[in-house]
């Protein structure tokens, strides 16, 4: 037998940030299942296969797992409704189209939505924090992208309405998830039909400029 029959395979080393990004997926799976007090170290990296102290190597702790998690729904969340809105002809069709981008994304991810969502259970926890950066995130995303359409003298009022949308549609998203009859779509235009009334009064005239 030739000396190279008998060396072992070499596993096949996977880059770090693919390593990463696959914790990043089974712990979000497992904290959505279990929630967080319940989710452990143990369980996740035995479902990523990889040892305990790679996961705490890569992020220190569980509640730093956590905050990875949120932050990586987090940029997904912003990726996906600012896409949604680049293009937009008018300030209503760039309301809608955000809406549209946010009830999809609570429907097609599920999992990471029920972290953004779950304050409750991280109350006291730095992970509080980063939901609150995602609140603020998306009204700062909504009040900028109304800003070029509307006629705002005031930029508190563009932030107030934007504040508006966001609380507003997060208790709609909530609510949606007690019924898979409410697609994103209908969520869409529940939403569109009690906030564009309030808004529309501020919408400039494009063809104008």
């Amino acid at each position: 037998m030739s000396a190279s029959a008998k060396t072992p395979a070499r596993r096949k080393r996977v880059p770090r940030a693919e390593r990463e990004r696959q914790m990043v997926e089974v712990a979000e799976q497992v904290f959505a299942e279990l929630g967080y007090a319940a989710a452990s170290m143990d369980e996740i990296a035995e479902r990523v296969g990889v040892s305990k102290p790679m996961l705490y190597e890569y992020f220190h702790s569980k509640e730093g797992l956590l905050l990875a998690c949120i932050q990586s729904a987090r940029g997904e969340l912003r990726e996906v409704t600012e896409r949604a809105v680049v293009g937009a002809a008018t300030a209503e069709d760039a309301l809608r189209r955000g809406l549209s981008a946010f009830f999809e994304f609570v429907r097609r991810r599920r999992q990471a939505w029920s972290l953004l969502r779950n304050e409750m259970a991280l109350a006291g926890t730095s992970a509080a924090d980063e939901l609150e950066a995602t609140r603020r995130q998306q009204t700062d995303l909504i009040a900028g992208v109304m800003g070029g359409y509307l006629a705002v003298s005031d930029p508190s009022r563009a932030q107030a309405s934007a504040e508006f949308v966001v609380g507003g549609c997060e208790r709609l998203a909530i609510w949606c998830e007690q019924d898979d009859e409410i697609t994103p779509d209908v969520a869409t235009d529940y939403a569109m039909d009690l906030l564009w009334g309030g808004v529309s009064h501020l919408a400039q005239d494009q063809s104008t400029h």
